[in-house]
Formats: C-alpha cells, structure tokens, sequence
C-alpha cells in the first residue's frame, strides 16, 4: 500500500465545537470576520494532532452563504484572509504542512439544481485568485455534479500545482456509487481523466457510502490503464436525503468516535487511498488515531 497522507478535518463544525461564532447563514466564515483566531486555533489543532495538509478556510466564502452584497464587499478579501491564515499556521509547524486552497461549491452543497456554469466560473476564478499565492496544492469541495467539476477544471487549468476534484456521494446505497446529481461516479472518473487534475477525493459524505465509491475509481482506472490518487474526507452527518436544502439548518452530526471512524479509514486506505482526512465532525482526536494508525504501519 502507498504511504497515507493525513489531512485535516472538518473545520466548521469543529469552529462550532470550540465556541467560535458561528451559525446559518455565514457558516465557517463568521469567525474569519469576527474571530479569526479561532481560525487559526482550528488549524494548529489539527496540525498537532497529526495533519500533514490543511485546508484554508474559504468554504463559506461565496455568495451563498455571505450574500451578493457581502461577497461583492468582502468575499475576495475573506478568501484571502482565511489562505494567509492557514499558509502562516503550516509555516509555523515543527513538520511539513501543506496547505490545500479550497474552491468551495458556488451555490450551496449538495445542490447541482441550483447550478450556473458562468457564475460558479466567475466566483471560483476569483476565490483562486484570492488564494494561489499562499497554497501548496487545489482542492475543488463538495462537487455535486460533473458540470460542478468541468468549471474548477476551467479554472484549475491557470494552475502548476496539484490540483484534485472531491465528490460529495448520494448517500443512499446502490450498486454502483452516485453523485448528488445521480450521475455515476464511475462517468465521474472518465471526465476527471479527460483534465490534467492530478486526483479524486470523495468528501462530505456519509463513510458507509465511500467503499463502493473507490471500487468504482479503480475499475475505471484498471480498464483504462490509467492512474489517479485517491482520498477521502468523510462527514459524521447523519444521511442527507436527495431533497436537502443547503442552509436550511445546522446539520445532525451523528458522533463517530475515532476508533468508529478509524475502522472505516482502514478499508479506503487498503482500497488505495492515500490521502485521508474528515469534514464536517470530524475532530482532532479522530484525526490523531489516524495519525497513530499510519504511524504503526510504517514501524510494522
């Protein structure tokens, strides 16, 4: 097995979690404007339980969640702010911390049918603007739909870094995994191989639904011949029906502990996955038994 990478968690539950202000609709960008240490507070945690990559904190720094006006306003500088925030957190760690610079879904998660290729094109080219200069490699959050991920390839193609797309999966079981559109992760994986994007992450998704997820990435990979890294950062939501409307409330969490959680991160990472973290509830102390895990595997 290739050596596991360990990335962060879920930062906005976790900016919840610690008392940072924080509720619908700014989600994790209340504490940027109001208490951006509390920012910082989150990334140092998760860098020393562990995290070799760290996401900046740009997620809810979009139109959706900040408003037209609010993003006019401050969006780009917000973005900004939380990329600065994150590089001066990783340069600062005794160890090697990248940081990963997000483009967060344009209107909301879990929401393909509220999707405008040209405006989700304008945002994201704007947030990577915002971001680049500060981070190591690119993650495209939470894509609902493949037309989601041909924009952040338009825009990841300004990019010479590592650029990966991350899927957020129905979370209801089939035979073969699906996307919140309902498109078939394995057409996913053929149009991921049509960009220079580097990899296929899966991401604020229920764990149950992840397996079938990368059984389908590595038979498309072994019918073509080609390769992708894979990673995962799951949710501890409690499953999300098809007609779930982003903002509406704070989602459940269902409280994974980190050995619950743990277990599942063992079979992605013996599927070929090698890059894992979490996202929304997942915590420090579930990415330090990650950290722990991956360590006795290198020592064994």
């Amino acid at each position: 097995m290739a050596r596991l990478t360990i990335l962060d968690g879920g930062m906005g539950r976790e900016l919840k979690r610690i008392g940072a202000p924080f509720s619908q609709p700014l989600w994790s960008a209340q504490a940027l404007i109001e208490s951006p240490q509390h920012v910082q507070q989150v990334h140092r945690s998760f860098v020393d339980a562990g995290a070799q990559i760290i996401t900046v904190n740009s997620y809810a720094c979009v139109p959706f969640h900040l408003g037209e006006q609010g993003y006019a306003e401050q969006g780009k500088a917000l973005a900004e702010k939380a990329a600065v925030i994150a590089h001066e957190v990783a340069n600062n760690s005794p160890n090697k911390v990248l940081v990963a610079g997000s483009l967060p879904p344009v209107f909301g998660s879990y929401r393909p049918d509220l999707f405008q290729a040209h405006k989700a094109y304008e945002v994201s080219n704007e947030l990577f603007t915002a971001q680049d200069e500060y981070v190591d490699i690119w993650l495209a959050e939470t894509l609902s739909s493949i037309a989601e991920a041909q924009v952040a390839a338009q825009v990841f193609a300004r990019s010479d870094k590592p650029c990966y797309f991350a899927y957020t999966l129905q979370d209801e079981a089939h035979q073969s995994a699906r996307l919140r559109s309902g498109e078939l992760v394995s057409d996913a994986v053929e149009a991921l191989l049509e960009t220079d994007v580097q990899g296929i992450f899966f991401n604020c998704s229920i764990p149950e639904v992840i397996e079938q997820a990368i059984k389908d990435v590595n038979t498309v990979l072994h019918r073509t011949g080609k390769a992708l890294t894979i990673g995962v950062f799951a949710n501890s939501f409690a499953p999300i029906k098809s007609e779930h409307k982003a903002n509406d409330t704070i989602q459940e969490l269902r409280h994974f502990s980190p050995d619950e959680y743990l277990e599942f991160c063992k079979v992605w990472h013996r599927l070929g996955a090698e890059i894992i973290g979490g996202c929304c509830g997942i915590e420090p102390s579930h990415i330090q038994a990650l950290t722990k895990w991956r360590d006795s595997l290198e020592k064994s």
